[in-house]
């Protein structure tokens, strides 16, 4: 479910942009809404998971997520939506931090490595079928209908975990760091919005300015708060574990690259090349299964190849497709990503299993829920900071292609409305500058993506290394020594 309420997503969002007369930057929102929350929440709910029960807390979690899918089913408005897709956010925080430590309790050496080749194979399941779904739901039954999906599975998921699944907790359990809480969700929800709306207002403005330097304040007061309090959300000494701060990195170039990227890749392939939901959903093909089948088969060759490598092939894969999926131009067909969509997809599904594994095995087993909550923690970080920032840098770009195209035109209501798949209707001069701002945008940001890949790559292989994995009852921090 969590996966599928991104991919799916992604391919209704014209539809909720003409059913809800949204804005580019409301389209934003119907992803970075929730992946705030999911950033702002899950290292608390693993901290909350490990004090009162990893089962219980979960299933918790589970009952959220469905009550505000139905929410979002049912929203009115754009703002109604956002608001909505918040709570769920809420909810998927508790699912994504207590999930990876469910099955480390469960799972020890060898076998743990084939749970979380499953568990790479199930994200990979979700990334393959989402768009095809989310393109055959949003054009057969309505957009809503994804939400709707969420309700009966969500049903079901709380009735196995009652009925299947063991209860733990850490006896040495910390408490809730609500200071943490508040400063590093602020923090990041100032980053995001002034990313959000700095080309509407300015990137002098007085709004602007105050929004970036209370994001930094607020995280220096979070940085501050982690060294001083007895429980932090965040303990700072985990990073002197060079392998941990690896993956953490690795996790966040995946997410603020290929994952935060997927909106725009949807934006054109419906809205420039013309494809339905369902069409656009079966583009997505090459890569989503791609990592679906390659997921198992990593999870598989951790036995016999060390992490490190296996995170930073995976990462250089996703850099070089994007890499090679940029370059669009008029008249050009999707099969111009075709390449690109492969050779990222075997990436992803190389790099899955072994950043989920990594993370719960250089802490201590009774430590896994708040390392898992910390991974995905980087992981909606990169995917809420890197939609931003793409948009901002998308049409900052788009608007100085349409300026020189077509000078004396409103360039920012032309970006705004080409990339919301308003296709300006005028003078041939005007709409082929709005069409080529969409390709100048799109471009630079695929490139910058790519770039961000491979950077995670080189600090995957530097950082990661055999001797911070650790055995059951081995203290990290001694083991990196």
């Amino acid at each position: 479910m969590l996966l599928l309420d991104i991919t799916v997503v992604n391919t209704a969002l014209p539809d909720i942009q003409e059913d809800l007369d949204a804005s580019f930057t409301d389209l934003q929102w119907v992803i970075d809404a929730y992946t705030l929350t999911l950033a702002a929440f899950t290292l608390s709910a693993g901290s909350l998971a490990d004090r009162l029960g990893r089962r219980r807390v979960f299933t918790w979690g589970l009952a959220i997520f469905t009550l505000a899918s139905l929410a979002c089913a049912l929203a009115p408005t754009a703002t109604a939506l956002n608001v909505a897709r918040a709570f769920q956010g809420v909810g998927g925080a508790v699912m994504f931090a207590v999930s990876l430590a469910l099955i480390a309790q469960e799972f020890h050496g060898r076998e743990l490595g084939t749970a979380t080749g499953i568990y790479g194979a199930t994200i990979g399941g979700a990334v393959a079928i989402g768009p095809l779904v989310g393109g055959a739901l949003t054009e057969g039954l309505g957009w809503e209908s994804i939400f709707y999906l969420n309700v009966p599975i969500g049903i079901a998921a709380v009735y196995l975990t009652i009925r299947q699944v063991r209860e733990s907790r850490d006896p040495n359990a910390r408490g809730i760091d609500w200071v943490g809480t508040f400063t590093f969700s602020g923090s990041l929800l100032m980053l995001v919005l002034a990313l959000l709306r700095g080309n509407d207002e300015g990137w002098t403005s007085t709004p602007i300015v105050l929004l970036l330097a209370g994001a930094g304040v607020m995280f220096a007061l979070f940085i501050a708060s982690q060294m001083r309090v007895r429980e932090p959300m965040l303990p700072l000494s985990l990073f002197r574990i060079p392998s941990f701060t690896g993956v953490q990195l690795g996790a966040f170039a995946i997410a603020g690259s290929q994952f935060a990227l997927f909106l725009y890749i949807t934006l054109y392939l419906q809205n420039i090349l013309g494809y339905s939901p369902l069409e656009a959903g079966l583009r997505y093909l090459p890569i989503t299964l791609a990592s679906f089948f390659v997921a198992p088969i990593a999870g598989q060759l951790m036995a016999r190849i060390h992490p490190r490598y296996l995170i930073g092939g995976g990462l250089a894969l996703a850099g070089l497709g994007l890499i090679l999926m940029s370059g669009v131009e008029e008249g050009d067909t999707w099969t111009t990503l075709l390449g690109g969509f492969l050779i990222g997809g075997v990436g992803i599904g190389l790099l899955n299993p072994p950043t989920a594994a990594v993370a719960v095995q250089v802490v201590e087993r009774a430590q896994s829920g708040m390392a898992a909550g910390i991974n995905n923690t980087f992981r909606q970080v990169g995917i809420a900071v890197g939609i931003a920032a793409y948009g901002a840098l998308f049409l900052d770009r788009a608007e100085s292609e349409i300026a020189e195209l077509a000078p004396g035109g409103d360039a920012h209501g032309l970006a705004e409305a080409v990339s919301s798949g308003s296709l300006p209707r005028g003078p041939e001069n005007v709409v082929h500058a709005a069409r080529e701002g969409f390709f100048a945008g799109f471009n630079e940001i695929l490139l910058i993506g790519g770039g961000l890949a491979l950077a995670g790559a080189i600090a995957a292989v530097v950082l990661v290394r055999p001797k911070d994995m650790i055995t059951e009852g081995e203290p990290a921090l001694a083991a990196a020594a």
